[in-house]
């Protein structure tokens, strides 16, 4: 397999050295049949082959499966939902294949409302693989293979405190005029399992507002009661954006995506070009995608995140007593991010490469994020449980000690 997918596949299409053949809610089996604990793949929200994602996409398969062209109940029944769980503001829906073909409709939105181009991004923030998207996240255009920057991309720095808003209210100004928007993740994820300093997203919000852009909250990683506190992880610091992005976990591993956004900005889209997309809110992915709302709901999985999201924080925490090497502790929910050092403070990347391979050979799979790839991401989907936590923990614990 690994000579095939050498030859036959792109080589910097990265991967784990597992072969998964079949996954069961927090659960996935390799070929061997051993079972896996999943701390990291939250694109099956509601759990891998979820039996109810399942059959509804199996039923809706059988029974028609077109475009938008045509009236359908699904895609209505769905926007009408999913609106229901955003501020009243937040109206009209655009349905895509994915996050990152979100991100790129957020950005025409905000450009065809405000007339204007230049956009303000952070540090370390990834939205997606499209060749505008790779322009304005950090994560990949500064690092191995990029090329920096283009002059219309403006970036401010992950912040560490309320202050830090400064850098926003600063760019916010100069780029009065020619400011369409600000681009952030409610909680970064790539960037660390980043939350948010209080006051720093509202002083943001209003700053870039006040020189004439709009606000987008990428929440494709935070979204639909992952940090357990609120069902959107914008609703944590107080603020209402102007367009919300949503991706992956909507899905439940489904391709699809979708962009809410407000009447203004949608009559400002509605400028005699042409808006479709071919499978983007075709019948089985409205089909699944009320699903996977209704399983949340139904199932009181935001609560349940935060329950068991406290008990890993309290477990992660009693383990940074004991161990030097785990600088930070921090996230809610089922986003949760440990900071890995050296005592000197410097990023423990080799450490948390060996903890992630040590962890896998244990039979849990987690991965790495941040600048320096030294931090721990636990992105769980959302059925785990308080027994799958205490695996977790004192696993995590006996490679620490080794």
């Amino acid at each position: 397999m690994l000579e095939l997918r050498g030859r036959l596949l792109a080589r910097n299409l990265s991967f784990a050295p597992l072969n998964i053949v079949r996954g069961e809610m927090q659960y996935l089996y390799d070929d061997e049949g051993r079972r896996y604990l999943d701390a990291y793949n939250n694109v099956a929200h509601v759990g891998h082959c979820h039996p109810k994602v399942v059959a509804a996409g199996q039923k809706q398969m059988e029974l028609l499966n077109t475009n938008t062209r045509y009236l359908s109940d699904l895609i209505l029944q769905y926007a009408e939902k999913l609106t229901a769980t955003l501020p009243e503001s937040l109206s009209v829906c655009f349905f895509v294949n994915s996050g990152s073909e979100a991100n790129e409709l957020a950005l025409r939105l905000a450009r065809a409302h405000t007339k204007a181009r230049d956009l303000i991004v952070l540090e370390h923030a990834y939205h997606g693989n499209t060749t505008t998207l790779i322009d304005i996240s950090p994560y990949k255009h500064d690092g191995p293979g990029g090329e920096g920057a283009p002059s219309w991309v403006h970036k401010a720095p992950l912040p560490a405190s309320q202050a830090d808003a400064q850098h926003v209210i600063d760019l916010a100004e100069k780029l009065r005029g020619r400011l369409c928007g600000f681009i952030a993740e409610s909680m970064p994820s790539v960037a660390g399992q980043i939350v948010f300093p209080d006051g720093y997203l509202a002083q943001a919000y209003e700053a870039v507002r006040g020189a004439g852009g709009v606000c987008i909250a990428d929440e494709v990683q935070t979204g639909y009661g992952r940090t357990g506190t609120h069902f959107w992880a914008f609703e944590k610091y107080g603020v209402v954006p102007d367009i919300v992005v949503l991706g992956k976990p909507i899905g439940n591993g489904h391709p699809i995506g979708a962009v809410i956004t407000t009447r203004a900005i949608a009559d400002s889209f509605d400028n005699g070009m042409e808006f479709f997309s071919t499978f983007g809110g075709n019948n089985v992915s409205c089909a699944i995608g009320l699903q996977v709302l209704e399983i949340v709901q139904k199932e009181n999985l935001q609560a349940h995140a935060l329950k068991i999201g406290e008990r890993l924080l309290k477990g992660l925490r009693e383990l940074q007593q004991r161990h030097e090497i785990i600088g930070d502790v921090r996230g809610s929910g089922f986003f949760l991010g440990v900071e890995l050092v050296r005592d000197s403070g410097i990023p423990a990347t080799q450490e948390a490469a060996r903890i992630v391979n040590q962890l896998r050979e244990r039979g849990i799979l987690l991965g790495t994020d941040g600048p320096y790839h030294n931090v721990l991401k636990i992105r769980p989907p959302m059925p785990f449980s308080e027994a799958d936590a205490d695996e977790l923990i004192s696993t995590f614990d006996l490679v620490l000690v080794k």
